[in-house]
């Protein structure tokens, strides 16, 4: 096919039924580039020859040094089958985990999904991912098993084991679809249970076991080759094909209809020759199967003759009977892969196989699932029908896809990136037509013919040149006149100006329109993330249009759009206006889209869900100028980059460091040259990855750190070394032998007792998983204390309970009874792993978890004066550990006394009354007591005029009361963790590591140099390949991909992916103590403690003292100056 123009393009971008939207999805390295190389060399974009080597949609520099893609791309191609025309908008995204970010973008956008699997490697963790993320968006897959000439060419496997191979691959991909449908009907099963429950229904039935797994229809959802949604395929040889071709192809051939071929070609049957017959059983009878007598065997005979024996007879035989051409530079190439390719390419092109697949197994944005619509437009755990009545009524229009003037536009843009305004269509050089060329060629000859008139006539050439010079002070330059006038001369000093802006980078939004048609300079509403369609409708009429004068709106932002573009890989084109279902690029959006947004002409439209990210961001660096005085252009650059990249966060810490923080160490790369030669566009200097960790205390180890049980072994020097250890508590500071901190404020007016207990494990990882869902219950408590009411989906609800269940089946015992009831807050940040517990006696405050329909009230009533004071001086207290000012983990602060006692003021009404939550009681049984008894309106408002005069007598010089409430709960709170025995938590990766049995031996020497271990190794079957999975610190991580590939020549790659955090076993602070410890260690203990090393490190980064020798061996000084 050849190219493409603009014009038909815009034609079929009208048809809506006949656009497909999708993306390649697949592990790094299984060939998703080169595949669509083959498809953009199918519209005539680039050559054939070239698909698979000019890796096309790679426009990056350091994408094609490196061989990875590292952002999504964009392409529309143009296909004809069966008669009918299709627009294909291909997105292209990245494989390796460090950039899956990018593949979250790309998803959304689209309706379909092609998988790409490498036949040797199979199914890898990036794959699962990707999967998963297919499978959260609601967007259909399609799957090619690419590279099936390494099957030939490198394991040299036979058609029959090739068969058996790949039924395995096909399984393995079936069962990750098939544990992600599972876990949904589950879902959706607990869902109906808790309505029938909420319901009061079927009181007196009995309880029906079964799951609901075996009525639901699945059969759609999985791959099989006979459905024709399953591609085999080499792209890089550029071969691939469907079972229906080669069922279309034999029909003719054997006489069998072409239905009976297709639901037997893939499968255990074989062709009985004798009876003429398609019969089953082809394994247990030991013969051949039909895909491996029809199919494979033709191929793996072709790759014998081609590539393996080089046959020259045999390849022309094979040429002549599949009647295709071969050019004669081909046939006679040394490199046998090319003839390879002439062949396949006209016999098998993988461009036709997956392109036909495409437009019939993927849905066209008509056929959009509701479920999905609902999905995109509740955000958060709001329900569809909480929405606002005009609001629910835009699922019509998502549904229609109309592209009419009177339906309202709706764009959601995923992400934004840069160009360079080079690239941009206004400025690029534009193309001289035949005419054009023709009338500068006419002129240079006539310039040629004058200057050699004018030379001749001068009687010289030697005054040629002056004589030649045109009159008026102008010279020609090409077609052009330039004058040298003084004029020109002040243009020339402006120039530099005119280029700096040409060199701005330009940020264009990569979109996608769901309704309605948007246009060049149309006016529309910009939805952030947190716009509320209820709240806007408020303030705005639904019907109401676009304009500069509206009032304001939180969150809505009213902005003309740009250029619109179709984006063409490396290409832009300008257009006037986009019709509903197309992809598509939208300039002049950055002053008011960050990273993603939703885009729409009607105010009663809702922010669309966030996108779901794989990836955490985890590895940070700071960054400063080389040169301080280009401060301001690195902030600049900063936040450029943080536009430009979906993942990566910008921030300014404390202490006044710009951070970047990105997923991985070849996306931190990615970050700093850009920032470098792109944004900032200067010279900068990163620090070391700042590591993260968390602090967390432990039980009271039983062993030492010789494994002997402790208080039976002879002690040595403890005396001298606990007294060391002690620190000087404040005099405010009270520790009993039992671990409760008493801790009075500096007014001496109120005393608060802390205790810190671990949590269980099990609990802290439940905690840790669950922060958005104790966010939302954060969001809810708050509304409620402050009088507002807000929906909650039910699906939130039980998940409110579940988490509360699971709290409680965690949290046995003596010390736990009733301590999910009584957990006061979360933190730090309101949602963090650490709970803060209420064990005081006689104060009942309202349970965080009324949200859930636990009682515990609700409202204001129940809180105690100054609660808030504690809970602020709690989440200061997780926010930063006494270790290292991390932030802590697992931790639970119970609260045992809290004593208030305010001063008698003579001047106040009333005789000095004392004010309420008042006087020395403990636990605040009396406050509580005073706030429940009923009184008049009267007393309530002396009351009042008695609470506000106290608050200005409470002003000491000390500051508010409040504030040193706050300071002394934080204070407590350390106390209280540095009272038991306090270990740091890592961050850990998980490594995946695929190598051959050869270099076994070097992966396990850098994984346990780099405090790694493994987890599991397993053989691949039917290959030498090996897969490790082990656990790395993250803190070891850097710069371990390269040394993996240097030991093993490139024989192994790793995929880092974020785990989990864990305890780091050693103790931070420990010195020998015991008899055994002495003669174990040594006196000076001088091996290496890795906790303290990592501690140490980062109190020197964050400017904290650190407790170290700067002299070790200071037995011989001199002073060089006796010696001179």
């Amino acid at each position: 096919m050849g190219h493409t123009s603009l014009e038909k393009i815009i034609a079929l971008q009208k048809n809506t039924s006949n656009i497909r939207n999708l993306c390649i999805l697949a592990h790094v390295d299984h060939g998703k580039t080169t595949l669509a190389d083959c498809l953009v060399a199918s519209n005539g974009i680039i050559s054939s020859r070239m698909a698979g080597k000019l890796r096309y949609l790679d426009s990056r520099e350091d994408e094609q040094i490196r061989g990875i893609t590292m952002k999504s791309s964009a392409i529309s191609l143009h296909y004809a089958t069966g008669g009918q025309e299709y627009l294909i908008n291909l997105i292209d995204s990245p494989g390796h985990v460090d950039f899956s970010s990018e593949v979250s973008t790309a998803v959304r956008l689209c309706d379909g999904a092609i998988v790409v699997l490498d036949a040797v490697e199979g199914v890898c963790p990036q794959t699962q991912a990707v999967l998963r993320q297919a499978w959260l968006e609601n967007i259909r897959p399609v799957l090619v098993i690419n590279k099936i000439d390494r099957l030939i060419v490198e394991l040299k496997l036979t058609a029959q084991e090739a068969y058996v191979h790949l039924q395995k691959i096909l399984e393995q991909v079936n069962a990750v679809t098939g544990s992600l449908f599972t876990s949904k009907v589950l879902e959706e099963r607990a869902g109906k249970d808790t309505e029938a429950a909420d319901t009061g229904d079927g009181g007196d039935q009995v309880y029906d076991w079964s799951a609901g797994l075996e009525e639901t229809d699945d059969s759609h959802l999985y791959f099989s080759p006979d459905q024709g949604n399953v591609v085999f395929a080499s792209a890089i040889d550029g071969w691939g094909f469907s079972v229906r071709q080669f069922a279309l192809m034999y029909s003719q051939k054997m006489g069998v209809r072409s239905e009976v071929l297709l639901k037997t070609l893939w499968g255990d049957f074989y062709l009985n020759t004798k009876a003429k017959k398609i019969m089953k059983g082809a394994q247990a009878k030991g013969k051949k199967p039909l895909f491996v007598q029809l199919v494979l065997d033709n191929i793996w005979s072709l790759y014998e003759a081609v590539v393996t024996r080089r046959d020259k007879e045999k390849v022309e035989k094979v040429i002549s009977s599949l009647g295709i051409k071969v050019a004669t530079r081909d046939f006679r190439h040394s490199d046998p892969k090319v003839l390879l390719s002439a062949i396949c390419g006209q016999w098998l092109p993988v461009s036709q196989a997956v392109l036909t697949m495409v437009c019939e197994k993927l849905p066209s944005p008509l056929d959009m699932p509701a479920d999905r619509v609902e999905k995109l437009m509740c955000a958060g755990a709001r329900r569809f029908d909480t929405l606002p009545q005009e609001t629910q009524d835009l699922k019509r229009v998502f549904l229609d896809c109309k592209s009419d003037p009177a339906t309202p536009a709706i764009v959601f843009v995923s992400k934004m990136f840069a160009v360079d305004s080079k690239a941009l269509p206004r400025n690029k050089q534009r193309p001289l037509t035949q005419e054009e060329m023709e009338q500068r060629r006419e002129a240079a000859r006539q310039r040629h013919a004058e200057k050699l008139a004018a030379a001749q006539g001068a009687g010289g050439p030697e005054q040629a040149p002056a004589e030649a010079a045109p009159p008026g002070g102008q010279t020609y330059a090409g077609n052009d006149v330039v004058s040298r006038t003084p004029e020109a001369t002040a243009l020339k000093v402006n120039r530099p100006e005119e280029e700096a802006e040409e060199e701005k980078e330009h940020f264009i939004a990569f979109a996608r329109v769901y309704s309605g048609v948007v246009r060049r300079g149309q006016k529309v509403f910009v939805l952030s993330p947190k716009y509320d369609p209820a709240v806007g409708l408020q303030t705005l009429a639904p019907g109401c249009p676009p304009a500069d004068d509206l009032p304001a709106v939180p969150h809505l932002a009213c902005h003309p759009l740009g250029s619109l573009y179709l984006l063409m890989g490396r290409e832009l084109e300008e257009l006037e206006e986009v019709p509903s279902g197309n992809v598509l690029g939208m300039g002049g959006m950055e002053e008011v889209i960050l990273k993603s947004a939703t885009v729409s002409t009607s105010p009663a439209c809702p922010a669309f869900t966030p996108l779901n990210f794989e990836a955490t961001p985890i590895v940070r660096v700071a960054i400063e100028p080389k040169h301080p005085s280009e401060m301001s252009k690195l902030v600049r650059g900063m936040k450029l980059l943080n536009q430009a990249d979906p993942c990566a966060e910008v921030l300014i810490q404390e202490s006044g460091e710009h951070v970047l923080v990105t997923a991985g160490e070849v996306h931190l790369q990615r970050c700093l040259d850009d920032l470098r030669e792109r944004f900032a566009k200067i010279e900068i200097s990163a620090s070391k990855p700042i590591i993260p960790f968390r602090e967390t205390i432990i039980r009271p180890p039983k062993v030492d750190m010789v494994n002997e049980e402790l208080g039976k072994q002879q002690k040595v020097a403890i005396v001298r070394q606990v007294k060391d250890e002690q620190p000087r508590l404040p005099e405010t500071v009270q520790v009993d032998p039992t671990g409760l901190v008493t801790l009075t404020t500096a007014n001496k007016l109120a005393a608060v007792g802390v205790r810190a207990v671990p949590l269980p494990e099990e609990v802290t990882w439940l905690l840790e998983g669950s922060s958005e869902l104790i966010r939302t219950m954060e969001l809810f408590n708050m509304s409620a204390k402050e009088g507002r009411t807000l929906a909650i989906s039910g699906k939130t609800l039980e998940a409110i309970r579940d988490l509360k269940q699971k709290l409680e089946s965690h949290m046995q015992g003596h010390k736990w009874r009733n301590a999910v009831d009584r957990i006061w807050a979360f933190g730090p940040r309101r949602n963090g792993p650490n709970i803060l517990l209420n064990s005081l006696d006689g104060y009942r405050r309202p349970s965080v978890w009324h949200v859930g329909g636990h009682n515990g009230g609700g409202g204001t009533s129940g809180y105690r004066d100054f609660d808030n004071s504690i809970v602020s001086g709690f989440q200061l207290a997780t926010l930063a550990g006494p270790m290292c000012e991390e932030p802590l983990m697992g931790v639970c602060f119970s609260v045992e006394s809290w004593d208030m006692k305010f001063p008698r003021q003579d001047s106040m009404e009333g005789g000095g009354a004392s004010v309420e939550g008042g006087a020395a009681e403990t636990g605040g049984a009396q406050g509580k007591a005073e706030e429940d008894a009923p009184e008049s309106g009267d007393a309530a408002a002396s009351r009042g005029q008695a609470r506000r005069r106290n608050d200005v007598a409470l002003s000491d010089c000390y500051g508010p009361f409040s504030g040193q409430l706050i300071a002394a709960m934080k204070e407590a709170c350390r106390f209280a963790f540095q009272s038991k025995p306090q270990r740091l938590l890592a961050a850990m990766y998980t490594c995946e590591i695929m190598a051959t049995a050869e270099v076994l031996g070097r992966v396990y020497a850098v994984l346990s140099k780099r405090e790694g271990r493994v987890l599991q190794e397993d053989m691949k079957e039917g290959s030498e390949v090996f897969i490790i999975k082990a656990m790395l610190p993250v803190a070891e991580s850097f710069g371990f991909a390269d040394e993996i590939r240097k030991r093993t020549s490139g024989l192994a790659s790793p995929q880092l992916v974020f785990s989990h955090w864990e305890v780091i076993p050693s103790d931070p602070f420990w010195v020998p103590t015991t008899e055994e410890e002495y003669l174990h260690f040594g006196e000076k203990a001088d091996s290496a403690n890795q906790a303290l090393k990592y501690m140490n490190g980062v109190r020197r980064r964050k400017g904290l003292y650190v407790e170290e020798k700067i002299v070790e061996h200071a037995e011989k000084q001199r002073t060089l100056g006796k010696n001179k």
